[in-house]
């Protein structure tokens, strides 16, 4: 019984403790004191930008993993949307953290100071998405078709998630956000490559 009177209280600690690392994670300075960036910032506004962007990048993904047998394309579409999920989860539960809306008044990219860049067309609602068209077109198509198709599309999608990393890593205040960005960056681009390659053995 004395045994369980200090095992709870020791439980609680290391909750409590685990709490204080994840508003110093979300904040990124080392401190336990959460500082929360504004519902216009960059921060935020990079967030919810970026949590659309990716949830197109999962769902391009999924169509073309059932639109082809080639294991390399369904390899590449189930690591993208297996790590762009989970970035999109992490954006999307700092907003919650930092209790700021998951939805703006103002157009996309406006924390670039792209807020005046023409709407966007046919469900395209930032530099490198597809529009609902495009979709259409990728669902409807089979094997080699899907492939090039879906490595056409996802080349574009990057190229926009890249530029718009870029700016976060420029603007963010949030370190672990920032780094989450560079890291964005990073692996994009390698991704890019690859789909260069990928596209010129398919001719």
């Amino acid at each position: 019984m004395r045994r369980a009177a200090w095992i709870a209280p020791a439980v609680a600690a290391v909750l409590v403790a685990g709490g204080a690392v994840t508003y110093a994670v979300a904040d990124g300075d080392g401190s336990s004191a959460v500082r929360v960036p504004g519902a216009e910032s960059a921060d935020a506004g990079f967030a919810r930008d970026m949590a659309v962007h990716h949830q197109q990048a999962v769902e391009m993904s999924y169509i073309v993993r059932d639109r082809t047998d080639d294991e390399e394309v369904r390899r590449l579409a189930y690591d993208i949307a297996q790590t762009q999920a989970n970035q999109r989860g992490m954006l999307l539960g700092w907003l919650d953290l930092w209790g700021l809306p998951k939805v703006s008044a103002k157009p996309p990219m406006s924390w670039m100071g792209m807020g005046d860049m023409p709407p966007g067309q046919d469900g395209a609602l930032m530099p490198g998405m597809a529009t609902n068209t495009q979709l259409d077109e990728l669902r409807k198509a089979n094997g080699k078709r899907a492939e090039v198709l879906y490595l056409q599309l996802m080349t574009a999608h990057h190229k926009g998630g890249v530029h718009m990393a870029e700016g976060c890593v420029e603007r963010c205040g949030v370190g672990v956000e920032k780094r989450l960005a560079a890291g964005m960056v990073a692996s994009q681009k390698s991704e890019i490559d690859l789909m260069a390659g990928m596209l010129k053995d398919r001719s």
